[in-house]
């Protein structure tokens, strides 16, 4: 669990902390690279007069009747004594290392070091304690196999110190005035920069609650502009989700209306006086008929807001196709009876391959269901010349594709009504079928919920009357469960 994390990030804040932290980390990194640059630029002149006065002294060194001599006159002597901050100090050896002149105690070059005539070098080096740099010179003599005599010039480094600190102050202390100048100007800019997304929401916040129209995407900035091309796309969803619940809701209230006051009628004649046994029958049975009318129009209407329930994640498993389709069928066959219709299941066997597929089986059964009662409604029969409906499973193994069919011998859907079917409440004119006109929407979107088309098209082309063939083709599972 993160403590410490905040529920709600700001844009503003988390742009702020991105831009400023990189400056102000960068800061100290500046100010010792400021520093290492300061101590080169610093090193610099004062290296240049310790390499001349190095060259100045070797000149002094001679040989004279064969010995090395080194005579520094008084001037030359007060020049490099001459000097407030530091203190310079020098030594001559000879060409056997002999101390000739100058300071005893002045650190020799390294060892392993091989002298380079004519050549001043420089190190840094340590006098009783103290920091100093030392400028040192190879001088070759007129002797017998060319012996090497050594100047060195050195001196402390105060004067260095403090030049190095005034650039540091003259580059460093403008920057204690810009660094804060620049968050301030950072701040303003981030500001004026998400300004349009506070004029966005301003907009968004005036807007009348019943206002789902599309928001004006050309007011905005170009990186917001797909965040209000998606909410212009859930506000046409929302307002299309609306207008079917007002329109579902209006067609809801029509449809119950009629048997809720067919009820209220056959109430009101069955309390008459007067009214005989026979009399109270019949309206005894137009009230139980117009009841188990609202009955299955209110259990249609709640498939079908179970069906489109967006909100629900479909519970899946492998069921078994063909073992659903006759389970329906067996339940359907006393109605079936009743209406002398000959129902009967034609396609694989349950458990063959090929027949399961991937889904909710209550939904999965609601929907042969509906194919099958509709069947049963809109199929005309009689003793003498009964209907015949059929329910098919046909499984396509090689291309992995499950097909339920539901046919029958009525007048068949013509193509013109063949879209409008499917539309909620809407019932085919001319037809004295009783329902509710909800068995059809309720099996698309049972479909859509597991990714099947539906079609539909004449059972027999050609003949009279065609009948009705409808099709729901499944993806089936790789396998059946163990």
């Amino acid at each position: 669990m993160k403590i410490f994390q905040r529920e709600q990030r700001s844009l503003f804040g988390e742009i702020l902390d991105w831009m400023l932290t990189p400056l102000l980390l960068l800061w100290p990194v500046s100010l010792a690279l400021t520093w290492l640059v300061a101590q080169g630029l610093a090193n610099k002149p004062f290296d240049r007069a310790l390499e001349y006065n190095a060259h100045a002294l070797a000149q002094l060194v001679g040989v004279q009747k064969g010995v090395v001599q080194f005579n520094l006159p008084q001037p030359a002597s007060e020049i490099l004594r001459a000097d407030d901050s530091d203190v310079v100090y020098y030594q001559v050896k000879g060409v056997g290392g002999e101390f000739l002149s100058g300071e005893r105690e002045l650190p020799a070059p390294p060892s392993d070091e091989v002298p380079m005539p004519g050549e001043v070098r420089l190190r840094d080096a340590e006098l009783r304690g103290i920091d100093i740099r030392v400028a040192y010179i190879w001088v070759r003599l007129p002797l017998k196999d060319s012996p090497l005599a050594l100047v060195q010039v050195a001196e402390t480094r105060e004067k260095r110190s403090v030049l190095a600190t005034e650039i540091i102050k003259g580059v460093m202390l403008p920057q204690f005035v810009i660094l804060p100048l620049a968050v301030l100007l950072v701040w303003l800019a981030l500001a004026r920069g998400i300004q349009p997304l506070n004029q966005l929401e301003q907009r968004i916040r005036a807007r009348n609650p019943d206002d789902l129209s599309p928001l004006d995407d050309r007011t905005v900035p170009l990186e917001v502009a797909p965040l209000v091309s998606s909410v212009n796309d859930l506000l046409t969803r929302l307002h299309d989700s609306l207008a079917t619940q007002k329109r579902f809701l209006a067609d809801a209230a029509h449809q119950l209306k009629t048997p809720l006051a067919g009820l209220r009628m056959q109430a009101d004649l069955a309390q008459r006086e007067g009214t005989s046994t026979e009399e109270l029958k019949r309206s005894l049975q137009q009230i139980g008929r117009s009841s188990i009318r609202a009955t299955h129009t209110v259990n249609q209407l709640l498939a079908l807001a179970r069906a489109e329930g967006s909100g629900v994640v479909l519970a899946r498993q492998p069921c078994d196709l063909a073992r659903l389709a006759i389970e329906v069928v067996r339940d359907s066959v006393p109605r079936a009876l009743e209406r002398h219709i000959d129902l009967g299941y034609d396609g694989a066997e349950p458990g063959s391959p090929g027949v399961w597929v991937d889904g909710n089986p209550t939904l999965l059964k609601e929907l042969v269901r509906n194919l099958v009662d509709n069947a049963l409604n809109y199929t005309p029969s009689a003793p003498d010349r009964p209907g015949v409906v059929t329910t098919r499973v046909l499984a396509d193994t090689f291309g992995r594709v499950l097909l339920l069919q539901v046919e029958d011998s009525g007048p068949g859907v013509p193509e013109s009504e063949r879209e409008l079917v499917f539309q909620p409440f809407y019932r085919a004119l001319g037809s004295d079928a009783d329902g509710s006109g909800l068995g059809l929407p309720i099996v698309l979107e049972i479909a859509r919920k597991h990714g099947a088309e539906v079609q539909l098209e004449d059972a027999h082309p050609g003949m009279q009357p065609p009948g009705a063939r409808f099709s729901v083709r499944f993806a089936a599972s790789e396998q059946a469960p163990d």
